[in-house]
């Protein structure tokens, strides 16, 4: 990767109450079960991916309880993810953070750790995005190097939550400035948690 900034990844956080997170999963396995398991899930994950390597930072929602929440490590800093939907959150915290490479992903991915995450960075050393599929067509980590303005467009008519997210994310850069890193399961149902804790 090159030299500059150092690297900020963003993990997407919401606070963990039963029917505001993980509703699909809390279908099969109850709400306040799916709370649970989201809430220790996420430290899980934060304790894995703490690097010196990179800047870790806390995408929190809703704002102003996220901004303020006990739930997550004090010792890591928070913006808001603001208004609209999963498109408008990403794009903003894209484009409002410094110049630099950085990766965002979600809180609900058993399977990522350190490694992973240095691949998708050291991905950007020579590309202008990057993206970790999953295996429902959507993706678990999206990256952008960001040396120059991003499109305003960005992740805009993307059909969310359809096998069609990763290739509607995709549209907004240069085929041959994209690179692809490990497909990884997020956590959407009961059915993915058995074999998102396979190692």
């Amino acid at each position: 990767m090159s030299k500059g900034r150092r690297p900020t990844l963003v993990v997407m956080v919401k606070e963990p109450h039963p029917g505001r997170v993980k509703t699909r999963l809390g279908r099969d396995i109850g709400m306040v079960s799916a709370a649970w398991w989201f809430r220790h899930q996420t430290r899980h994950l934060l304790r894995r991916i703490e690097d010196p390597r990179w800047d870790l930072l806390l995408a929190v929602a809703p704002d102003h309880e996220g901004l303020q929440s006990r739930v997550w490590p004090a010792h890591l800093p928070r913006i808001a993810q603001g208004a609209g939907d999963l498109g408008d959150r990403m794009g903003r915290i894209l484009r409002r953070l410094p110049p630099g490479p950085v990766c965002i992903i979600g809180a609900d991915i058993p399977g990522v750790g350190k490694p992973q995450i240095a691949r998708a960075f050291a991905a950007l050393g020579g590309k202008d995005a990057v993206f970790g599929p999953a295996p429902d067509g959507g993706y678990w980590l999206v990256g952008a190097r960001r040396v120059s303005a991003l499109h305003r467009q960005l992740f805009q008519d993307v059909r969310w939550s359809t096998e069609h997210a990763l290739s509607d994310s995709m549209k907004a850069f240069d085929p041959g400035r994209i690179a692809l890193v490990e497909e990884l399961r997020d956590v959407d149902t009961k059915a993915d948690l058995e074999p998102a804790h396979q190692p």
